[in-house]
């Protein structure tokens, strides 16, 4: 299907629209990647849609990771197995997630910890509430973001072993500083960085406590998929975008969103004004924010909240109502812009998927 065949007349913008078809494609090829459904726990973070994890469980994938409370809950609603909070839960983020386990009971809930105070702290609610929670240890291998060293978490699991109301499932460990283009830069990198949790995770086994590893996200999918035995964690491949189809070219995976904007002023011959603002597309990075599907040379120098100013190389080749499109070059962000999105199937508008997880807060 070509975007351009699409008609969307009737639909106002700035919109994001999905071809439901390439979703499948792309998470049938990440499962082929991993080398199958069991070495597969995606993040929600990217599209945060029921739908969407309903064609993943449709298609075997009973584990996920999420960042929030409501990607987790969104989980429960789908009907996941497994689902890691890869977030330690502080304050009231605790007994929202054991409200979880009673909403629902079918599906295993796992957090993060990274330090023996918040163990302690979790232990102590759950006991409290006579439930169990299954935390893994957030291990720190350079993204500085969270976490603790693999070094300083043996002290911790000594420490965590034998606290009332959480049982040790695994080790959490993301590389995502380590997101160079080379690829053998990038095994060379997380190889090397990942040693030491492989070392962690035999020194617990040891005192007969088996770990589930999971790690890493997209950059770094190409490497553990491929040489570590372990849950891999993407989550960007079910939408992708500008930015990692051409960082990662070795991954199979195929831009299934794009945004529909529209020409709202033209300034002079060269300069015009879209519909497509901060509040619209991701803009935590330098320009481009987008690449448009077009023949035209235009270029991008100016965003604010509702404007995105564009100027073009060679004169009046847009018209004021013009559609164009426009793929994103960080699709996670720019999907939490959204209350709903449009579907595609071949060349028609199908659905309209409300992006249920972009709220703070679905039921609990």
């Amino acid at each position: 299907m070509s975007w351009k065949d699409l008609n969307i007349t009737h639909i106002d913008t700035p919109a994001l629209i999905i071809d439901q078809d390439i979703v499948q494609d792309n998470i049938e090829a990440a499962i082929r990647y991993a080398g199958g459904v069991d070495r597969l726990r995606p993040h929600a973070k990217t599209h945060k849609i029921l739908e969407v994890a309903k064609m993943q469980l449709a298609a075997g994938i009973t584990k996920f990771k999420c960042a929030t409370i409501p990607e987790a809950e969104m989980l429960g609603m789908a009907g996941a197995d497994d689902v890691l909070l890869a977030y330690q839960p502080q304050g009231p983020k605790i007994d929202r997630i054991l409200l979880l386990q009673l909403k629902f009971p079918e599906t295993t809930f796992n957090v993060l910890v990274d330090n023996i105070d918040s163990a302690l702290l979790i232990s102590e609610q759950c006991d409290k509430k006579n439930q169990r929670l299954n935390i893994f240890f957030d291990l720190n291998v350079g993204q500085n973001r969270s976490g603790i060293s693999p070094q300083n978490a043996r002290e911790l699991f000594l420490k965590c072993k034998d606290l009332n109301g959480i049982h040790i499932q695994g080790l959490h460990c993301y590389d995502g500083h380590i997101r160079m283009s080379d690829l053998e830069d990038r095994i060379s990198e997380s190889t090397q960085a990942f040693k030491s949790v492989i070392q962690l995770k035999n020194e617990i086994e040891s005192h007969g406590l088996p770990m589930t590893l999971v790690a890493g996200g997209s950059p770094s999918f190409s490497v553990h998929a491929q040489y570590h035995n372990v849950e891999c964690s993407p989550g960007t491949f079910v939408f992708w975008d500008v930015r990692y189809s051409g960082d990662y070219p070795e991954l199979p995976f195929k831009k299934a969103a794009i945004l529909a904007s529209r020409v709202i002023s033209k300034i002079d011959s060269y300069t015009y004004c879209l519909d497509l603002g901060h509040k619209s597309v991701a803009s935590e990075m330098p320009f481009p924010r987008v690449d448009f599907l077009s023949d035209l040379d235009l270029k991008q120098i100016g965003h604010s909240e509702e404007h995105l100013v564009i100027q073009s190389s060679d004169p009046d080749v847009l018209k004021v109502g013009q559609l164009l499109y426009a793929y994103p070059y960080h699709i996670c962000p720019t999907v939490a812009l959204y209350n709903e999105i449009h579907v595609c199937k071949k060349d028609k508008i199908i659905a309209q998927w409300k992006v249920i997880a972009r709220d703070r807060k679905i039921t609990i």
